[in-house]
């Protein structure tokens, strides 16, 4: 490999410049490098796709790696031993056993992802198959942050992060990436998606419950698909009705309201009687940043 492309890697992994002369290479590297290359040469890389690839990996572990060692550090403290004798211990137990699970989690992920790939016209579309995509906010964030220390904090977005991720697996959908005080996903239906997010503003408008008040926006349509993460108009609309949306509500745009009732969104007549389960309210044409007419609807369960 060209030594100019084993720095960009290097560079692409988050990793900091270092000098000829320094001491810092293993055979771990080596065998990094000719197992990336190898990947070219058999064509599953582009040049370009293994830069896309090689920079998410570096991101990903990145926080990962600071995450567990901050973890490792903490218990090292609250042994009372000394903490580097300690964090080396618990270094050598731990590491084999938590990377051991990173490979299961990684090959289950890879099954699930290849099935959805697999199942769709194209497998090779990035945006063959609509999705429903999702973002849930928590209201009034910046203010309640204030009242609580760090540990409270941290306790509190990581239940808010928990109750969210499992209530999305439930649902057949995806955590596409938590962004500070607010989750993206997505799902393949527009049900399934609307479940989740009027399950998650039940709990917040419930005084008994500790989970935080959310509001919710959902738009149905194309993406584009990447690395893991997914860009296009479904995902900028839904991000704009979330930030527009009244705490405790959920709003959808067109397409959602199209696939949750199977009639015309351009219709505008009352749409009250939409689905036997489901209450829709047309709003007004909103306008938000690069949409000067977004038609919406506001979503709640029927009272029986």
């Amino acid at each position: 490999m060209p030594l100019d492309d084993a720095v960009r890697l290097w560079s692409l992994l988050g990793f900091a410049h270092v000098g000829d002369d320094e001491v810092v290479f293993t055979q771990a590297d080596v065998d990094a490098l000719r197992g990336a290359q190898e990947l070219v040469e058999l064509g599953v890389l582009s040049p370009e796709r293994q830069a896309a690839l090689v920079r998410t990996w570096g991101r990903s572990y990145a926080r990962l790696a600071d995450w567990q060692t901050s973890l490792l550090a903490t218990v090292a403290v609250e042994s009372g031993a000394d903490p580097d004798e300690t964090v080396a211990a618990l270094a050598t137990e731990v590491i084999p056993r938590v990377e051991a699970l990173q490979s299961y989690v990684w090959r289950r992920h890879l099954v699930s992802a290849g099935a959805r790939r697999l199942a769709t016209t194209d497998p090779t579309d990035l945006a063959a198959a609509p999705l429903t995509v999702g973002f849930v906010d928590i209201v009034g964030y910046t203010s309640r942050s204030k009242e609580l220390t760090e540990d409270e904090l941290v306790a509190w977005i990581e239940g808010f992060e928990d109750r969210t991720s499992e209530l999305v697996a439930a649902h057949g959908g995806r955590i596409i990436k938590n962004i500070g005080d607010e989750v993206l996903f997505v799902a393949d239906g527009a049900g399934s998606a609307l479940d989740v997010a009027l399950e998650l503003c039940r709990r917040g408008d419930d005084p008994d419950d500790g989970f935080p008040q959310v509001r919710a926006g959902l738009a149905h349509g194309d993406v584009v698909r990447r690395l893991g993460d997914v860009y296009g108009e479904t995902v900028n609309i839904a991000a704009r009705l979330t930030s527009v949306a009244r705490p405790g509500t959920v709003l959808v745009d067109r397409g959602a309201f199209e696939a949750l009732t199977g009639r015309d969104g351009h219709d505008a007549a009352d749409t009250h009687d939409a689905h036997p389960d489901l209450v829709f309210r047309r709003l007004r044409r909103l306008s938000v940043k690069g949409y000067a007419r977004l038609a919406a609807w506001a979503v709640r369960v029927r009272e029986r």
